[in-house]
Protein backbone atom coordinates (compact mmCIF):
# COMPACT_ATOMS: atom_id res chain seq x y z
CA UNK A 1 0.00 0.00 0.00
CA UNK A 2 1.53 3.45 -0.95
CA UNK A 3 2.13 6.16 1.89
CA UNK A 4 -0.39 9.07 1.83
CA UNK A 5 2.75 10.86 3.90
CA UNK A 6 4.35 14.05 2.03
CA UNK A 7 7.52 14.69 2.90
CA UNK A 8 9.04 18.12 4.41
CA UNK A 9 10.30 20.00 1.02
CA UNK A 10 6.64 19.15 -0.77
CA UNK A 11 5.17 20.82 2.49
CA UNK A 12 7.37 23.51 2.64
CA UNK A 13 6.89 23.92 -1.06
CA UNK A 14 2.86 24.45 -0.64
CA UNK A 15 3.03 26.42 2.46
CA UNK A 16 5.80 28.75 0.59
CA UNK A 17 2.99 29.03 -2.40
CA UNK A 18 0.20 29.68 0.52
CA UNK A 19 1.68 32.87 1.07
CA UNK A 20 2.86 33.79 -2.50
CA UNK A 21 -0.73 33.44 -3.42
CA UNK A 22 -1.93 35.69 -0.80
CA UNK A 23 1.18 38.29 -1.58
CA UNK A 24 0.57 38.75 -4.83
CA UNK A 25 -2.95 38.61 -4.76
CA UNK A 26 -3.01 41.31 -2.06
CA UNK A 27 -0.76 43.71 -4.04
CA UNK A 28 -2.64 43.07 -7.28
CA UNK A 29 -5.85 44.47 -5.45
CA UNK A 30 -4.19 46.94 -3.75
CA UNK A 31 -3.17 47.93 -7.80
CA UNK A 32 0.67 47.45 -7.42
CA UNK A 33 2.18 46.44 -10.44
CA UNK A 34 1.65 42.54 -11.35
CA UNK A 35 4.78 40.63 -10.78
CA UNK A 36 5.50 37.21 -11.35
CA UNK A 37 6.35 34.37 -7.70
CA UNK A 38 10.16 34.46 -9.49
CA UNK A 39 9.64 38.28 -9.45
CA UNK A 40 8.71 38.26 -5.79
CA UNK A 41 11.31 35.60 -4.72
CA UNK A 42 13.94 38.18 -6.14
CA UNK A 43 12.42 41.14 -4.61
CA UNK A 44 12.58 39.29 -1.24
CA UNK A 45 16.03 38.40 -1.34
CA UNK A 46 17.11 41.71 -2.39
CA UNK A 47 18.81 43.99 0.51
CA UNK A 48 18.92 47.76 0.63
CA UNK A 49 22.68 47.69 -0.34
CA UNK A 50 21.97 45.99 -3.57
CA UNK A 51 23.27 43.16 -5.27
CA UNK A 52 24.56 41.63 -8.51
CA UNK A 53 22.76 39.81 -10.73
CA UNK A 54 24.70 36.66 -10.10
CA UNK A 55 24.36 37.08 -6.34
CA UNK A 56 20.74 37.42 -6.55
CA UNK A 57 20.87 34.13 -8.41
CA UNK A 58 22.38 32.48 -5.93
CA UNK A 59 20.43 33.82 -3.02
CA UNK A 60 17.38 32.43 -5.22
CA UNK A 61 18.77 29.12 -6.29
CA UNK A 62 18.14 29.57 -9.92
CA UNK A 63 20.49 30.00 -13.26
CA UNK A 64 21.78 33.59 -14.01
CA UNK A 65 19.67 33.52 -16.82
CA UNK A 66 16.30 33.44 -14.44
CA UNK A 67 17.50 35.78 -12.46
CA UNK A 68 18.19 38.44 -15.20
CA UNK A 69 14.95 37.70 -16.77
CA UNK A 70 13.23 38.84 -13.11
CA UNK A 71 15.65 41.92 -12.94
CA UNK A 72 14.57 43.07 -16.21
CA UNK A 73 10.89 42.77 -15.77
CA UNK A 74 10.81 44.97 -12.44
CA UNK A 75 13.04 47.46 -13.73
CA UNK A 76 10.58 47.41 -16.87
CA UNK A 77 8.24 47.87 -13.94
CA UNK A 78 9.81 50.61 -12.49
CA UNK A 79 10.24 48.72 -9.06
CA UNK A 80 14.10 47.98 -9.45
CA UNK A 81 17.30 50.02 -11.17
CA UNK A 82 20.82 49.00 -12.30
CA UNK A 83 23.30 51.43 -10.68
CA UNK A 84 27.48 51.53 -11.04
CA UNK A 85 28.95 48.79 -8.19
CA UNK A 86 31.09 51.25 -6.62
CA UNK A 87 33.59 48.15 -5.63
CA UNK A 88 33.88 47.27 -9.09
CA UNK A 89 34.06 48.57 -12.33
CA UNK A 90 32.51 46.01 -14.49
CA UNK A 91 29.35 44.94 -12.10
CA UNK A 92 26.23 46.70 -11.45
CA UNK A 93 24.19 46.25 -8.65
CA UNK A 94 20.24 45.84 -8.44
CA UNK A 95 18.47 48.39 -6.11
CA UNK A 96 15.12 48.86 -5.69
CA UNK A 97 13.31 52.35 -7.25
CA UNK A 98 11.76 54.80 -4.61
CA UNK A 99 8.42 52.77 -6.09
CA UNK A 100 10.21 49.77 -5.19
CA UNK A 101 10.94 50.44 -1.54
CA UNK A 102 7.22 51.28 -1.07
CA UNK A 103 5.79 48.26 -2.42
CA UNK A 104 8.63 46.47 -0.70
CA UNK A 105 6.84 47.96 2.43
CA UNK A 106 3.54 47.37 1.41
CA UNK A 107 4.60 43.69 0.84
CA UNK A 108 6.17 43.60 4.71
CA UNK A 109 3.00 44.88 5.61
CA UNK A 110 0.61 42.00 3.77
CA UNK A 111 2.71 39.26 5.08
CA UNK A 112 2.51 40.24 8.70
CA UNK A 113 -1.38 39.93 7.96
CA UNK A 114 -1.00 36.70 6.54
CA UNK A 115 1.32 35.57 9.37
CA UNK A 116 -1.71 36.69 11.79
CA UNK A 117 -4.70 34.77 10.01
CA UNK A 118 -2.40 32.12 9.73
CA UNK A 119 -2.10 31.82 12.85
CA UNK A 120 -6.40 32.09 13.51
CA UNK A 121 -6.18 28.98 11.32
CA UNK A 122 -3.76 26.95 12.90
CA UNK A 123 -3.16 28.27 16.68
CA UNK A 124 -0.31 31.27 17.56
CA UNK A 125 1.57 28.28 19.45
CA UNK A 126 1.82 26.48 16.31
CA UNK A 127 3.05 29.27 14.05
CA UNK A 128 5.47 30.55 16.72
CA UNK A 129 6.88 26.98 16.62
CA UNK A 130 6.77 26.53 13.23
CA UNK A 131 9.11 29.76 13.21
CA UNK A 132 11.34 28.53 15.63
CA UNK A 133 12.25 25.47 14.18
CA UNK A 134 12.61 27.43 10.68
CA UNK A 135 14.91 30.03 12.11
CA UNK A 136 17.53 26.81 14.52
CA UNK A 137 20.49 26.98 12.35
CA UNK A 138 19.96 23.51 10.49
CA UNK A 139 23.90 23.10 9.57
CA UNK A 140 25.29 21.81 6.19
CA UNK A 141 22.77 19.14 4.90
CA UNK A 142 24.69 15.37 5.19
CA UNK A 143 26.53 14.22 2.59
CA UNK A 144 25.87 11.33 0.87
CA UNK A 145 28.05 9.22 3.79
CA UNK A 146 26.46 10.06 6.29
CA UNK A 147 25.08 7.33 8.00
CA UNK A 148 21.81 6.14 6.59
CA UNK A 149 22.02 8.44 3.50
CA UNK A 150 21.89 5.89 1.28
CA UNK A 151 19.63 6.49 -1.93
CA UNK A 152 19.76 2.49 -1.70
CA UNK A 153 18.35 0.89 1.12
CA UNK A 154 20.54 -2.03 2.56
CA UNK A 155 19.19 -5.61 1.80
CA UNK A 156 19.48 -7.60 5.39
Amino acid sequence: MQSTRRYLPQLLGEARRWFEEGLLAALEAAGAVPVSPTQAQLFAVLDDKGATVSELARRMGVTRQTAHQAVHGLITAGLLDQVADPDSLRQRLIRRTEEGERVHRQAGLVLERLEEQLAERIGGEVVDALRTALEAPWGRPPGPDAGGMSAHPRSG
